[in-house]
């Protein structure tokens, strides 16, 4: 069997290969090359039945019609569950932050982003979080992403506390897994999948922030500093008055380069961690990275939810509509609870999964090529363009949603149906 699909690409280096599996481009490739083979019946561990896409189309539609009735569908990023259950938190960082000047607004919100999202890993299903301010239980994304804004704006990831709305090295360096634990209210009773492997990100976050002052800069060393990487990349000498527009894939491949030494144990070429990239055995050749397929989930992720404090400061940002969807347990779960992707064998749903064993793999590539063809029925049936509806819209607008909502009418504790042993890195 061949890689076709890319057999025309020059790949002829590791530099080549590195380059091409950090662009949205490789991933829809090579997601959509194991689609195919999964329609044909080719794959090991799942048939694709698209007579069921249809269904699930209308499921979707119907829940984004009900959830966006006036069709402002909102993108789907880390903004979203900050507000969860109609309590207006972000307008209190707003408050604190109403006298800084705008750039330094929008540094303390792109730091936020960063941090909160590179948390956001699976949290399992026994965990839960109490709002201190509401008194409101919350669990999974919405409650990490609580607890993740209370550490933010009580200075937990800084290291001065004159300034403790902002994430600097030192400050991430210094962590520990107990305060980390204390403030995620985890313990033995109230268990945290992952724990060790966020703060183990998190420290590794520090050590590139410190390492890379030419995208983070220095004194502080913070994730906010991209913004002046790219005022730097984009501008002459003189011309930085323009407000810039910036395109969404510059801002996903400024976190890979930047950020891509956070991940542990992932695949290597030249010496480079490639984050979150996997072998598949359907894929062959003899060129560098030729078996592996990339997802970039939580780094597209991160992408969608740097883009709205950049546009809160004026920015304009482009091709959004040229990123993918996100390779996760919901969208994920979706495909499986409607029908639409079928497992092999009984143990794909009954055994627990690494997230790189090939089973989970070969999950989430089908995953990612099945939301560019819901996506394309939902704009038709909508009449709406890819940059009227991309797919950051398609997730928060439905998908993501329906996940959700076909994985609690189907099982009682609202899990996905494929079970991952998360080490909070990746899902």
């Amino acid at each position: 069997m061949t890689n076709g699909r890319w057999a025309h690409r020059a790949i002829h280096s590791e530099a080549d290969a590195i380059a091409y599996l950090r662009s949205p481009q490789a991933i829809r490739e090579r997601c959509h090359f194991l689609l195919d083979l999964a329609i044909q019946g080719d794959l090991q561990h799942f048939d694709c039945n698209l007579d069921r896409l249809e269904p699930t189309v209308e499921f979707v539609l119907e829940l984004l019609q009900e959830t966006y009735p006036q069709g402002e569908i909102p993108f789907h990023s880390r903004w979203r569950h900050f507000d969860v259950g109609g309590i207006p938190r972000l307008s209190v960082l707003d408050n604190v932050l109403a006298r800084a000047s705008d750039t330094d607004r929008a540094k303390a919100k792109l730091d936020l982003a960063v941090v909160s999202v590179l948390l956001d890993a699976g949290a399992g299903s026994e965990w839960t979080y109490t709002d201190p301010a509401s008194g409101v239980s919350l669990s999974r994304s919405e409650g990490l992403a609580v607890a993740s804004l209370v550490m933010f704006g009580n200075g937990f990831f800084s290291s001065n506390l004159n300034h403790p709305m902002q994430v600097d090295g030192a400050g991430l360096q210094q962590l520990t897994e107990t305060s980390l634990a204390a403030w995620f209210q985890a313990s033995a009773a109230n268990s945290l999948v992952g724990l060790s492997g966020r703060l183990e990100l998190l420290r590794r976050l520090g050590d590139v922030l410190v390492s890379s002052p030419s995208y983070f800069g220095s004194a502080p060393a913070r994730p906010g500093n991209l913004l002046d990487y790219w005022i730097s990349e984009l501008f002459d000498e003189g011309e930085v008055g323009a407000l810039p527009t910036l395109s969404a894939q510059t801002i996903l491949l400024s976190v890979l380069e930047g950020l891509g030494p956070i991940w542990p144990g992932r695949v290597q070429l030249g010496g480079v961690n490639l984050g979150d990239v996997w072998p598949h055995s359907a894929l062959t050749g003899d060129t560098p990275g030729a078996t592996l397929v990339p997802f970039h989930k939580l780094s597209q992720w991160l992408t969608y939810s740097l883009i709205e404090p950049l546009e809160e400061l004026g920015w304009r940002v482009t091709d959004l509509d040229q990123l993918t969807g996100l390779a996760e347990y919901r969208n994920g779960g979706l495909f499986v609870d409607m029908g639409v992707l079928q497992p092999k064998y009984a143990g794909v749903l009954e055994r627990s999964h690494s997230p790189g064993a090939e089973v989970i793999v070969e999950w989430r590539a089908l995953t990612l090529a099945l939301l560019d063809r819901l996506a394309d029925r939902l704009r038709t049936r909508l009449g709406m363009t890819a940059s009227e509806l991309p797919l950051a819209k398609v997730l928060e607008g439905g998908t993501w949603i329906a996940g959700r909502r076909i994985a609690r009418q189907t099982r009682a504790d609202g899990s996905p149906p494929i079970s991952i042993h998360s080490d909070g890195t990746v899902f």
